[in-house]
């Protein structure tokens, strides 16, 4: 199977329903997939073609969907660019993966000047601006002759870049689809006419959520940014039925005063994934949002999905287990082993490196067989977490093998005392990380952001931890802001941006020794 054929089918059989919404506009199935269909010729026309990459900088909008098919239909490998990002990073993405074109939107044009003078592959850059609809509708409406095989290239996501250049994940048709197929397999199913919301782009992560409902003749329901109050009511105003939030995404709208003033009947699944989520804003989602509602899956840009857990497991109480903070069980179509540093699995219960294969993992790194290797081991993608399965099968993330601190002779979790701490009225978000001691090596620092309705101290926050953690995981200081943590282009908390400035001219690995 390929992503073009199974999308042609439900757009024929699905022709007259509607499939994309993005503002005021929205689309039948047979219209946009029109709208691909000419996209897929005019870059024909231009002489892309089939295994060619094309890389795109853009938000959600109907162009978003007309080149998340159009990309299909021309059998062109899609290379996704994130809005966020920098000049040079565009460049890095552009230039590794040897683009032909780029496709972007009208207020990120200036972002590709000079570009086809610094990319010797690079052709043309297609600007999505006032004249955009007149040269799309320009374009022949005829499906195009070209051969797709499952196993050739679908899209090239990159790694978000917290260390060093991203990397470029490629995937095939074939494990795309399977993909998508795995994080439904456990939701409710999609119905014709269900919608599904999508507040990160669809060009990236949403885009999992986004081919399994246009493929059962469900609508995908666009928004190109996010604000809490707008985004409750349009769940509720359309009638979503699926929607994908990050943690923080999800807090935010939860702390809307008005959260609870609305009808959300019609949800059927909210997927909280890409971070960690405090058992308080768990809590609150199923108070707000239904005890049906919410789901939780984990995985990564190169092996997914891994886990996932309903409502029925997350919040139950399992004697041997604590499944509100773990981040589910092994998908029935996943496989998950837990590894010491030489790559030899560890007893049940044992803490070490989370491996997993799927049927959704990566081909491996673009044009880079060096860090192919390094992460694919005997077929097992080696995802850098460290966690443990306990023997009912949840699984617990506890935290990043580069993140771990060491205080003392003591391994600490950063994510443990995130976990402790966001519990705590008033912090929106928090951070924790090693900075240099004296006498211990390194010890935690948390960074709190609080959102003022209540009061938290430096000894709330110490307290807190030694109670429920005990006193050598506890933080040395609690620093309070405003502002929001920077995060990586998915949504990440960026904690080695915080941590490098503490860490100025010291060796952290002779320090924390």
């Amino acid at each position: 199977m390929d992503v073009r054929t199974l999308m042609a089918r439900a757009a024929t059989f699905y022709a007259d329903r509607e499939a994309v919404v993005w503002r005021d506009r929205r689309l039948t199935f047979a219209e946009a997939w029109d709208r691909s269909v000419r996209l897929a010729n005019g870059l024909i026309a231009l002489g892309v073609r089939p295994g060619d990459r094309v890389g795109v900088l853009e938000d959600n909008s109907i162009e978003a969907a007309d080149f998340f098919a159009g990309a299909a239909i021309a059998g062109i490998v899609r290379v996704p660019l994130y809005a966020r990002d920098k000049r040079e990073m565009h460049l890095h993405m552009l230039g590794h993966t040897n683009c032909k074109a780029v496709l972007v939107a009208g207020h990120y044009a200036s972002d590709m000047d000079g570009f086809i003078d610094e990319l010797p592959d690079l052709e043309h850059v297609v600007v999505r601006d006032e004249g955009y609809e007149d040269w799309l509708a320009a374009q022949s409406s005829e499906m195009p002759d070209v051969e797709i095989d499952p196993d050739d290239n679908f899209i090239i996501r990159h790694t978000g870049g917290t260390t060093g250049k991203p990397k470029g994940v490629a995937y095939t048709h074939r494990a795309w689809l399977a993909a998508g197929r795995d994080w439904f397999y456990q939701f409710p199913p999609v119905e014709p006419g269900d919608k599904c919301l999508h507040v990160g782009p669809i060009s990236h992560g949403s885009g999992y959520q986004y081919l399994p409902v246009f493929l059962a003749g469900g609508c995908n329901v666009l928004l190109d940014h996010f604000h809490p109050g707008e985004t409750l009511d349009l769940i509720a105003e359309e009638g979503i039925a699926y929607g994908f939030f990050v943690p923080t995404m999800l807090n935010t709208m939860l702390q809307d005063p008005t959260a609870r003033d609305r009808d959300y009947s019609r949800l059927k699944c909210i997927l909280v994934a890409a971070a960690p989520i405090s058992d308080a804003t768990a809590y609150l989602a199923r108070d707000v949002f239904g005890e049906h509602a919410l789901y939780q899956g984990y995985g990564q840009t190169e092996v997914l999905p891994v886990s996932m857990m309903g409502p029925r497991q997350w919040f139950a109480e399992m004697e041997g287990s604590n499944p509100i903070r773990s981040c589910g069980m092994p998908l029935p179509f996943a496989e998950i082993e837990i590894w010491d540093e030489e790559n030899n699995p560890v007893p049940l219960g044992d803490p070490g490196e989370i491996v997993a294969r799927t049927d959704g993992q990566m081909v491996g790194f673009w044009n880079n067989p060096e860090a192919t290797a390094e992460r694919i081991v005997r077929g097992w993608v080696k995802t850098g977490d460290v966690g443990r399965l306990d023997r009912n099968g949840y699984l617990y993330i506890l935290d990043r093998s580069d993140d771990m601190i060491i205080s003392g002779g003591y391994n600490i979790w950063p994510l443990e005392l995130e976990n402790v701490i966001a519990d705590l009225p008033g912090v929106v978000e928090v951070a924790v990380f090693g900075v240099p001691h004296e006498r211990w090596g390194e010890t935690p620092l948390a960074i709190c952001v609080l959102d003022g309705t209540a009061e938290v101290t430096e000894e709330d926050v110490i307290r807190t931890c030694v109670e429920r953690l005990g006193s050598y995981k506890k933080p040395s200081k609690a620093v309070f802001q405003k502002d929001p943590l920077p995060k990586s282009p998915v949504g990440k908390i960026r904690r080695k941006d915080l941590r490098e400035p503490y860490w100025e001219g010291i060796d952290r690995r002779v320090a924390g020794s």
